[in-house]
């Protein structure tokens, strides 16, 4: 049997899922402490007053202002959309939104509004489900919302990478609408561990350990990298990923930034190319849970693949980053162009200044609250920070200045 039909057999299984690790995941769901003490208090050395907006929500994953202001579009891992008012905290069901599997990192997951909504008024979100057999796979499906009635309309399934598995884990599931109008979609490796050239990341017969592009129809764009190539999947932009959990457009080059969880430490921040491989797991700088030992080589040491323009080392302690965005908006004007990266077990908000590739952390933000930090938002209307805490019963907060 060769890869590409093993891979596509039923009964697939992954070594290492969420909740079978004997060692602790940096990424995994229950990993770190959360509070939800939000209480408003001043964060003297930055300048930044922190406030909940709403709270009560069971373990938010994205959240998603609307271009008006009017409302914040937040997904709850565990199977809600929801629409929140920014003014007064009330938080109404969106209708008619998918049934997702919602288990270890699956779920409910990221949400993108079409690049002219809302006329049209498509949502994207991406979510995992499950096939008969029980094994899953990151979806991506589009709605239109209708907000007076807080429903989604015409509610379509647009794209399954596949293959299903028999995991838990490694959903990836950002999306994005790149400067090109076409949608940028992660998928994790699904935590496979032969960390080998035969891993599933380095072989593009299937969709997972990568970045897709698509159509905003769930099509193919003829410009993706490998649609020449009869032995790899159409869909595929980039690959050599672990699981990007981070994925933003840069507000100048309109290059697609992404951040992704690293085994034991290992954690980085990409800029995507076309037909990149960012090396996973053949070369990275983490290492593996428990031993210790590196993973592959040093990107430094292939000249076949993409390397990191940030990265935490093995040794380092590690970020694991999820939902990540450039501020552009007026409020902190100093901060503009900085890169946010949401910090799961780091439990911080981190800052990074950008200079072309070059990337450097700054002051952190949130680094006193003992909060798994999920997402990372900027109101359109204010210039604020927006921030979904990782907690069974969470708050989204909001930072201004102080």
């Amino acid at each position: 049997m060769d890869r590409r039909t093993f891979l596509a057999a039923s009964g697939l299984t992954v070594a290492g899922t969420v909740t079978g690790c004997s060692a602790a995941s940096n990424d995994q769901q229950g990993d770190g402490a959360t509070t939800t003490d939000s209480g408003q208090r001043d964060m003297e050395a930055t300048g930044v007053a922190v406030e909940t907006v709403a709270d009560g929500l069971e373990s938010p994953w994205s959240v998603t202002p609307l271009p008006d202001g009017s409302r914040l579009l937040v997904t709850e891992r565990v199977g809600r959309v929801v629409l929140v008012d920014p003014a007064d905290g009330t938080v109404t069901p969106v209708n008619n939104a998918p049934s997702v599997y919602a288990r270890g990192q699956g779920g409910m997951l990221d949400t993108a509004l079409h690049p002219d909504f809302p006329n049209p008024s498509w949502v994207y979100l991406t979510y995992s489900k499950a096939n008969d057999s029980g094994q899953s796979a990151t979806h991506l499906g589009r709605g239109r919302l209708n907000v007076a009635a807080g429903q989604f309309e015409g509610f379509e399934q647009l794209h399954v990478a596949e293959p299903f598995v028999d995991s838990d884990g490694h959903f990836g599931s950002r999306v994005v609408f790149g400067p090109d109008g076409l949608v940028y979609l992660t998928v994790g490796d699904r935590q496979f561990k032969d960390f080998g050239p035969d891993h599933v990341a380095q072989d593009r017969t299937n969709e997972l350990g990568t970045t897709l592009r698509l159509t905003p129809s769930g099509g193919i764009p003829n410009a993706n990298p490998f649609t020449a190539d009869p032995e790899a999947v159409d869909s595929i932009f980039s690959y050599g990923h672990r699981n990007a959990q981070g994925m933003t457009v840069h507000p100048d080059t309109g290059a697609i930034w992404q951040a992704e969880f690293g085994e034991q430490d290992g954690d980085e921040i990409n800029i995507v190319e076309r037909g990149g491989n960012y090396g996973w797991p053949v070369a990275d700088e983490g290492c593996t849970y428990g031993s210790g030992e590196p993973i592959g080589v040093s990107h430094a040491e292939r000249d076949d693949v993409i390397a990191p323009v940030y990265s935490w080392e093995c040794g380092s302690g590690g970020f694991p980053p999820s939902g990540t965005t450039f501020y552009t908006g007026d409020a902190f004007s100093e901060w503009t162009g900085d890169l946010l990266v949401s910090g799961l077990a780091s439990q911080y908000l981190a800052r990074f200044t950008v200079t072309g590739r070059t990337v450097e952390e700054a002051t952190p933000l949130l680094a006193d609250r003992g909060w798994r930090i999920r997402d990372v938002a900027v109101e359109p209307d204010t210039g604020y920070i927006l921030a979904a805490i990782d907690a069974p019963d969470a708050p989204i907060v909001r930072l201004r200045p102080a």
